[in-house]
């Protein structure tokens, strides 16, 4: 059993104070707004504010920096359907809630902001099977003004009880900004859907999918563009990540001209390096890092690692981990580094904009773990600031100008 290092071969140098502000959603109803201070070598991660408006089970968050508007998912556990709140955000991190609406569908898992100057939209995955579309900028919001709903494609996965309906689990946007794609992990497929205002009349129009390893589970997702795009390659990735499988698989995309999108795999290791995956080990969630030079996956159950205990406990505690990655020019994948999470299910974390911080939101622990990272290597370091939340953390955002 790997042990918590108490230090690490590099140092941040902060020269002057400085605090930035998160905001963390919880499975027991509160969105949580945190500060952290830095002054030099030394962090500080505290509470500003705890709301409750967005639901009693939010799990996802969007932050809009341009309108410094915050949108929070709540998958509805206890309610018929899940829901959609959106609060504006001051500079000291207190929000203020603008608007609150059921949606029609449950389980709001994700969702991601699409569109343009006309027409801005907000994606969002229903892992019991939709896909809905909210229009932005025109509070109160009036209801979805899409919905899809998906159906059993194909023979059920190998996995019945996870895989016998389609369960999206993500909406992310390609580099063009003109697709939308949705990881479905009960039907092992990738979903594509276009947006334009030219030709779809602001409607979203689902394209063939990418098909994954069956049973595999794909949960998120990322893009990765190299910048080096030719006559063979258009130099753009899409990096899988499978919660049943726990594998990164690496597809090389292209854009055919009748429209939708193509993949072909160029490399596919699991979320441990190619070691041997734990058993009860689930991957969660995947980022880029900002550079666009790694990628970041993390493992929720693996407890692979023994670390000091936090806050005024004693002893010693397990954690789950996370996996770097180099990402090279061609699309496959170097393995870097698995390093401790902070504590147990990190189910979604964040880079901050320089890249130096990663946010973790650690679903059993409870608490918010901020980890330094040195951007030139990759590697993530040792814990520099926590804070206890109040529920089953779901997602962590920055508030960075």
């Amino acid at each position: 059993m790997a042990k918590f290092p108490f230090s690490f071969a590099f140092t941040l140098l902060r020269l002057a104070a400085a605090a930035t502000n998160l905001y963390v959603s919880s499975y027991d109803g509160n969105v949580t707004s945190l500060s952290l201070n830095i002054a030099g070598s030394d962090y500080n991660l505290s509470l500003i504010s705890r709301y409750q408006q967005c639901g009693p089970s939010p799990s996802w968050l969007t932050w809009d920096r341009e309108n410094r508007s915050l949108y929070c998912l709540d998958e509805g556990f206890t309610t018929p359907n899940g829901s959609i709140t959106s609060y504006r955000a001051d500079k000291s991190g207190k929000l203020t809630m603008i608007e609150h609406l059921n949606l029609t569908a449950p389980a709001a898992v994700a969702g991601v902001i699409f569109g343009n100057q006309s027409f801005r939209g907000y994606a969002i995955a229903h892992y019991t099977g939709q896909l809905s579309v909210m229009l932005l900028g025109n509070e109160p919001f009036s209801g979805p003004v899409q919905t899809i709903n998906f159906t059993v494609d194909s023979a059920p996965g190998p996995n019945a009880a996870r895989q016998a309906t389609p369960h999206p689990h993500q909406a992310i946007l390609d580099p063009t900004a003109e697709y939308i794609l949705v990881p479905d992990l009960g039907q092992d497929i990738v979903r594509v859907f276009c947006w334009g205002p030219d030709v779809n009349n602001n409607t979203l129009i689902e394209h063939p999918p990418l098909e994954v390893q069956k049973g595999s589970g794909p949960r998120h997702a990322a893009f990765w563009s190299s910048g080096k795009n030719s006559t063979n390659s258009t130099g753009i990735y899409l990096l899988v990540v499978t919660e049943l499988a726990n594998t990164i698989t690496s597809y090389e995309v292209n854009y055919p001209l009748n429209g939708g999108l193509g993949f072909s795999e160029v490399y596919s290791t699991n979320t441990f390096g190619s070691a041997t995956i734990p058993n009860n080990t689930f991957a969660g969630e995947i980022a880029v890092s900002p550079d666009k030079r790694y990628v970041v996956v993390s493992n929720r159950g693996d407890q692979s690692f023994q670390i000091p205990a936090y806050r005024n406990a004693t002893g010693r505690e397990y954690s789950d981990s996370l996996a770097t990655y180099a990402i090279n020019d061609n699309g496959t994948l170097s393995f870097k580094q698995i390093w401790p999470a902070g504590g147990l299910f990190p189910r979604h974390f964040s880079f901050n904009k320089v890249g130096d911080l990663v946010a973790v939101a650690l679903q059993h622990s409870e608490r918010v773990v901020i980890l330094e990272r040195d951007v030139k290597s990759g590697l993530i370091g040792i814990a520099v600031a926590d804070e206890h939340v109040s529920g089953n953390a779901t997602c962590v955002v920055w508030d960075e100008d």
